[in-house]
């Protein structure tokens, strides 16, 4: 019979019988523990993972009823309702071994054993543990993927001189392995660049996996990206595979990497060195093989100075660099992005008929965009939600200041005061054209051929 990678535990009272088990199970399965003393199985079960247990029926002498056996057994269960137990039964006890198998055993041998009935037997508990435990991880895995399949995705929308620069340095590094660091500011598309590489690359058919450092308590971080095993902690009910497990043969995004904690930086280099990740609360090491793309709107190289993140998990982080630029250093993207994202709420607002003014266009590209193409999304978002015609003009956009510098000079020109009243009422009312006019003392005429006037 081939040898096989398994953990068994044997329990019983006899010296003798714990020798032969020893004996025979050793050569055959990976890790064989014996034990006389059942008072000490609530301590194992906290400290062990079994594959199989064999548990005899009775542990006192003279003793025949197979109680103190069925208790035991109660008491394996209700602590590990997944444990593979098989129990060890004299010829006169073989219905107390079909009650056992009631209470949850998955088998029984019977004493004196065959060494070959025995190995069989251990064998095939041992193929039916790791069927479960497949089975646990496709489910814990499967829960994991229905998250990340819900989330709506879409391409880099542009054509700028700047784009094509991303665009060119995405198609050579998909084709390898590298790890990728990701900057720019917020909004820029920056998990849009990382999907990009990912879908790239060889490993498209398999899963892409992001995951917000940003977002996730310290306390909760080894559980996240680890994933923990049940009783790990007062929550951790079942079993449990973490973002790194379930991104194994695909690519892992850690968004706001520059978040993390330097204790926290620690855990994550070392993963990255040794390739291979554990449980909370479980000793046992589990391989990964991931892509690993991160992303930041902070200077990590800034942060290392300011001893703030580890020079040694940069260099783990950066074997390539892309930065992905704003939105105001692109603007000819604008036109494309604003009727992109026109097209994509007006199918889920069922205003398929939407459009811009030509007007609108211009006005856009005027504005400097702080929040970049995530603040044109949602402004768009916004317009065709409040819109009441099927033609988009500048008076549907809520946008912030137009200048290019964060002080705007004061002036005394009455037009240029009148002006600035004007778009501040706009702003302030949310497009609302009629309590813009009421704040400003004007009718809504009057308004309309001011906001002509001006180019507002």
């Amino acid at each position: 019979m081939k040898k096989i990678s398994g953990n068994v535990l044997v329990i019983d009272d006899d010296p003798d019988i714990l020798q032969t088990a020893r004996v025979v199970l050793r050569p055959q399965f990976g890790k064989v523990e014996t034990e006389s003393n059942p008072q000490k199985i609530p301590f194992l079960l906290n400290h062990n993972k079994y594959d199989v247990i064999l548990l005899d029926m009775n542990f006192r002498a003279g003793e025949t009823s197979g109680s103190e056996g069925l208790s035991w057994l109660q008491t394996i269960m209700e602590k590990e309702p997944n444990q593979n137990v098989i129990m060890m039964t004299a010829y006169g006890q073989i219905k107390l071994a079909v009650e056992a198998m009631k209470i949850g055993a998955c088998d029984f041998v019977v004493k004196p054993w065959e060494n070959e009935k025995l190995l069989a037997t251990v064998y095939a508990a041992i193929n039916l543990s790791k069927s479960r435990k497949e089975v646990a991880q496709l489910k814990s895995t499967q829960a994991k993927l229905s998250q990340v399949l819900s989330q709506p995705s879409t391409e880099i929308v542009g054509e700028s001189d700047s784009l094509r620069e991303v665009f060119t340095t995405v198609e050579k590094v998909a084709a390898t392995d590298a790890s990728v660091l990701i900057l720019g500011e917020n909004g820029t598309g920056k998990e849009l660049a990382a999907k990009a590489i990912h879908n790239q690359s060889p490993r498209v058919e398999r899963v892409f996996i992001k995951v917000d450092l940003g977002a996730i308590p310290e306390t909760l971080f080894e559980s996240e990206l680890f994933g923990h095993v049940k009783g790990a902690f007062t929550d951790a009910k079942e079993d449990r595979a973490g973002r790194f497990e379930v991104a194994s043969g695909g690519t892992l995004f850690l968004d706001e990497v520059a978040n993390l904690s330097l204790p926290l930086q620690a855990k994550l280099l070392s993963v990255l060195q040794n390739r291979e990740i554990f449980r909370v609360g479980s000793n046992q090491a589990i391989p990964i093989d991931i892509r690993l793309v991160c992303a930041t709107n902070a200077s990590l190289q800034e942060l290392v100075s300011e001893k703030k993140f580890r020079e040694d998990l940069l260099y783990r982080l950066n074997t390539v660099i892309l930065k992905m630029p704003p939105l105001r250093e692109r603007r000819d993207d604008i036109p494309l992005l604003a009727k992109h994202f026109v097209g994509v709420y007006g199918q889920k607002y069922r205003k398929p008929d939407i459009a811009l003014a030509k007007e609108a266009y211009p006005y856009l590209q005027k504005y400097q965009w702080p929040g970049n193409v995530r603040e044109l999304q949602h402004a768009i978002e916004r317009a065709v939600i409040m819109s009441d015609d099927s033609v988009l003009r500048k008076t549907d956009f809520i946008l912030g200041d137009f200048s290019t510098s964060a002080e705007k000079p004061k002036s005394v020109n009455l037009d240029e005061v009148e002006k600035q009243a004007i778009q501040e009422a706009i702003n302030k009312n949310r497009g609302n054209m009629s309590k813009a006019a009421k704040e400003l003392g004007l009718g809504r005429t009057t308004l309309y051929r001011k906001i002509q006037k001006y180019g507002l």
